[in-house]
């Protein structure tokens, strides 16, 4: 998976070996999809299960765009509970339209702290 999302657009934040498993680990809920022993889809979330939820890292290889893995894998990680709202940051060029498919709209009421020090290496992974 580390290396899947290295090759689609997030190896600034995969990080080491180490700092992914962790990731994934502290993530409550994670999606996969395969073409055979290859990745071609990952997305992961992380919510109480009640009120509120945050979906990242939504990735799908360019091969395997625009044939509902995406939606499918937003589906599964954010289940059929209509009394969770569920965030999201859509820094690509072209994930506004695709979330906005979804459900999701441009909130006035979300706020952001950036993080000032990671802490965990998210060092860029080389591909």
């Amino acid at each position: 998976m580390r290396e899947f999302l290295a090759a689609n657009g997030w190896a600034h934040r995969v990080g080491n070996t180490a700092s992914f498993a962790a990731l994934i680990r502290n993530s409550q809920r994670t999606a996969v999809v395969f073409d055979g022993n290859a990745v071609i889809g990952f997305a992961r979330g992380i919510t109480d299960g009640l009120a509120n939820g945050y979906l990242s890292r939504v990735a799908v290889a360019p091969a395997h765009q625009r044939r509902g893995l995406g939606r499918a894998l937003v589906h599964h990680v954010m289940g059929d509970d209509a009394g969770v709202t569920w965030l999201l940051r859509a820094g690509r060029d072209d994930a506004p339209a695709f979330f906005e498919a979804l459900g999701f709209r441009v909130s006035e009421m979300a706020m952001e702290r950036e993080r000032r020090r990671a802490s965990i290496d998210f060092e860029p992974m080389s591909t």
